[in-house]
């Protein structure tokens, strides 16, 4: 593995020689410790090796980047020409600029050296409890990894950054088959540290299984009605991410084309929504401690109780706005649980979906969604009913956000977000 900074130091140079005087530069290493099976069968071992250079020059309000995997000094010279040509055929903006001094810190997260052994004894006990406990379920296949991220970032204010986390991984394919009866394909998986708790029991892994089970036995879905849609964590943080890119990231703030461009401190969505993007968290493994635009990361409350706290903007959509930075980009989201459990949720919807997974299009400018229903069941009278095929969802996000009945008290963690159920009113559901 090569020596981060004596690259980083070469960079510099390099950009010195050219009269670069605004820069910034990241050069990264990884080692990936892969297991994969397939049908329960162990049959890859490997380890994979990556290296990454990203140079930014800015010259006269002109900017230019470029990046490559060749961290040889004909490979880094190349990144630095590559750069500067793009500066030289760009156009002047003055949004064009890199962040402000940061005081240099090193960061640690996570196991850096895999313990690859008790790993392979974790992976081999989910399946075993799979295949157990869970005997409709076919474990199509299983990837387990280790990986080390080591991560030095510069730029020519100062700024100077180090980063080393290691955490292992797993996903997993699965499919349900009983006699005649089969299944779709469902996925799920986590990212973590923790190697003591059984990985069948960390993030959204049994509630897979158990649906993946129960989806063997569907049944068809009476017409057209608006009712009540329950997300699960893992489709939740998929439209809240919808919401996120529709109304506050930096497209849309810069386009004006948000329906929350003048409702930075007013109610946009219920008041049982609170949602913050976490710099640090123990029960978050996927955390990127500085920002893309270079600024030491920090938690970013984007909605509280309903009100819209921040917008989601990078340094140069904040420059073209006049609006603040987000010194968060790893959307690392936490969304704050409610006061019903799950059961209770489900026993006071009349007549709606528990939704796991969505496929449809981008929302419109106004929120309109429209798309599949998929891994999703059937709920009437506060029962659930059965498993559902070629349903279709639609309604509109603001509206749908401000119409939220219940908010669990499970959280889910899956290594990337902290989240929880969520029931929201108005959603009209077509069966086929």
């Amino acid at each position: 593995m090569y020596d981060m900074k004596t690259v980083s130091d070469k960079l510099e140079a390099l950009l010195r020689e050219k009269g670069v005087s605004v820069y910034e530069h990241c050069v990264s290493e990884s080692e990936k410790q892969e297991l994969n099976t397939e049908k329960a069968d162990f049959n890859l071992f490997r380890t994979i090796f990556d290296n990454g250079v990203s140079v930014t020059v800015i010259q006269d309000g002109k900017k230019g980047a470029a990046s490559g995997n060749d961290l040889s000094d004909a490979g880094l010279q190349k990144v630095v020409a590559d750069a500067l040509a793009g500066a030289a055929s760009s156009i002047p903006d003055e949004a064009n600029v890199i962040a402000e001094y940061q005081a240099p810190e090193t960061f640690h997260a996570g196991p850096w050296d895999a313990d690859m052994p008790r790993f392979y004894d974790a992976l081999r006990a989910m399946m075993d409890t799979v295949e157990k406990e869970y005997p409709k379920v076919n474990l199509l296949q299983v990837i387990g990894d280790h990986t080390k991220h080591h991560v030095y970032y510069v730029n020519s204010n100062g700024t100077r950054f180090e980063n080393f986390e290691g955490a292992y991984h797993m996903t997993l394919e699965m499919s349900g088959s009983d006699g005649e009866k089969n299944t779709g394909l469902d996925y799920t998986g986590i990212s973590t540290h923790d190697l003591d708790t059984p990985l069948v029991d960390q993030g959204s892994i049994r509630a897979h299984l158990e649906a993946t089970e129960k989806s063997l036995n569907s049944v068809s879905l009476p017409g057209k009605f608006e009712g009540t849609v329950v997300f699960t964590p893992d489709c939740l943080g998929y439209f809240l991410y919808m919401i996120a890119s529709n109304y506050m990231m930096g497209g849309v703030i810069m386009e004006g084309t948000s329906q929350w461009l003048e409702k930075l401190g007013q109610q946009v969505v219920s008041d049982k929504i609170t949602v913050t993007l976490k710099a640090q968290d123990d029960r978050i493994v996927d955390l990127s401690p500085f920002t893309n635009d270079g600024y030491k990361a920090e938690d970013v409350v984007a909605i509280e109780k309903g009100v819209l706290k921040a917008f989601l903007l990078n340094l140069y959509a904040a420059k073209k706005t006049g609006r603040p930075v987000t010194k968060n980009t790893s959307f690392a989201m936490v969304v704050e649980n409610g006061d019903k459990t799950l059961d209770e949720i489900i026993a006071s919807v009349d007549k709606g979906l528990i939704v796991g997974g969505f496929s449809g299009g981008e929302p419109g400018a106004n929120g309109e969604f429209s798309g599949v229903a998929k891994n999703s069941f059937y709920v009437e009278n506060g029962k659930v009913v059965g498993a559902v095929t070629e349903t279709m969802i639609n309604g509109n996000l603001e509206t749908m956000f401000q119409n939220v009945i219940a908010v669990s008290k499970e959280q889910v963690c899956d290594g990337s977000t902290v989240l929880p159920y969520m029931a929201c009113g108005g959603v009209v559901i077509s069966g086929k």
